[in-house]
């Protein structure tokens, strides 16, 4: 329940903001700002890796690029055969990272309350805010046509009683769109809904449900919750939540305001393989760690984000004791999340991310973490860190990330 400062019930009301088709929509704001006479979007593109390498695939498509039954993820050599006059853009990380700061700041004016999810999504919190906006749906629609205005792309926005709704209808039909999807409307409106479009549920969790007989989202609904959970384990009880639109989860603001340090990295082929991923984490230490180090901040928060084959995102975060910015401190960290986190299923993408900054070292006796080694690991680092940046990056590295012949 959600009271107000009366004590009150109060209904929560939440957005979920998506920009439709991000990556090609922002590329075609660029393009056209910049003197391309033809947008992007009405014609087949996409874009993608690089494709002077037989493993560049396609990261965001047009919809006429997808009538010739081209997919995201497949390589863009497979792409071209389906449409000879395919056009091929390069994706441009830092444009679409300020496309999205300026779509977070415009929302951020409608309320505090404001949830960044991912580059281009977010959550926005309108709770007990009846008394500015009398007409939440009308809301919907203003914000909805002020960014197509103000910044050339669209967004679909879904409203619901809690960030799962609100999530499932923004996904409802697109572009443009704004749907409802409230707890009175969850059994019309997701209920009928095939199984594999609800969140979170990947595509080999669908095909066992459905070798239950679950079909539909209802189906799971109506469904013991007991079944699932001999079948899922604690994952059971989830989607059994999930499919009834049970979801008590807040609108963390901190999540949005805090600032952070990540790295990812879209694998070329999808992997289980836990000493590749371990080799991988731990390059990525080293940069998020010597960027944090250039700029002389330690951090107190560490995660480790993945992305399954079947495109279901994780993150797993944790605190430290004590501020760190070593490589082997933040190592130690990511590893014990990825083992608390991974079901070991094939990862398609995965990175570190590091926040909480503080440019004080803080240490104190710890029954779990040794300041002292800590220290210790700093002036090596310190060392390291050096020799580097006066010879280069690949001048001296772990034996781990070495390859061997």
């Amino acid at each position: 329940m959600f009271y107000n400062l009366n004590g009150d019930v109060m209904e929560r009301i939440i957005f979920h903001i998506d920009v439709n088709n991000a990556f090609l929509s922002w590329s075609a704001v660029k393009l056209l700002n910049e003197g391309y006479t033809v947008d992007i979007r009405n014609i087949p593109s996409i874009i993608g890796g690089d494709e002077s390498s037989r493993h560049g695939i396609v990261l965001a498509k047009s919809p006429v690029a997808k009538k010739y039954g081209i997919k995201t993820a497949e390589t863009i050599y497979s792409a071209r055969k389906k449409c000879q006059n395919l056009k091929v853009f390069s994706p441009n990380m830092n444009y679409y990272k300020e496309m999205s700061k300026k779509m977070i700041d415009y929302i951020s004016n409608y309320s505090p309350d404001l949830e960044q999810f991912s580059i281009d999504e977010c959550f926005l919190d309108l709770t007990g805010t009846s008394y500015l906006y009398d007409d939440i749906l009308a809301l919907a629609y203003k914000i909805k046509d002020e960014i197509n205005e103000k910044f050339g792309f669209t967004v679909n926005i879904g409203i619901g009683n809690n960030k799962l709704c609100a999530k499932m209808a923004s996904d409802f039909e697109k572009p443009n769109r704004v749907h409802t999807l409230f707890e009175n409307e969850i059994e019309s409106k997701m209920w009928p809904l095939p199984i594999e479009n609800l969140f979170m549920v990947g595509k080999k969790t669908a095909d066992k449900l459905k070798k239950m007989g679950f079909y539909t989202i209802g189906d799971v609904a109506r469904s013991d919750c007991n079944k699932l959970i001999k079948e899922f384990k604690t994952f059971g009880s989830t989607i059994y939540e999930l499919a009834n639109g049970i979801d008590n989860s807040l609108v963390d603001s901190t999540v949005t305001q805090s600032k952070s340090i990540s790295v990812s990295l879209t694998l070329v082929k999808d992997t289980d393989d836990i000493n590749l991923l371990k080799k991988i984490l731990l390059s990525q230490v080293d940069d998020v760690g010597r960027t944090l180090r250039k700029k002389k901040l330690y951090a107190t928060v560490v995660a480790v984000t993945f992305k399954t084959s079947e495109f279901v995102s994780f993150s797993k975060q944790c605190s430290t004791v004590f501020p760190i910015n070593s490589n082997n401190a933040i190592y130690d960290k990511v590893i014990s999340l990825l083992y608390k986190s991974w079901n070991f299923e094939k990862i398609r993408n995965i990175g570190v991310r590091i926040s909480g900054f503080t440019d004080k070292r803080v240490t104190q006796t710890s029954l779990f973490e040794d300041s002292n080694k800590n220290y210790a690991d700093e002036k090596i680092q310190a060392v390291l860190d050096n020799i580097k940046d006066k010879y280069g990056s690949n001048i001296i590295n772990l034996a781990s990330l070495i390859d061997k012949k």
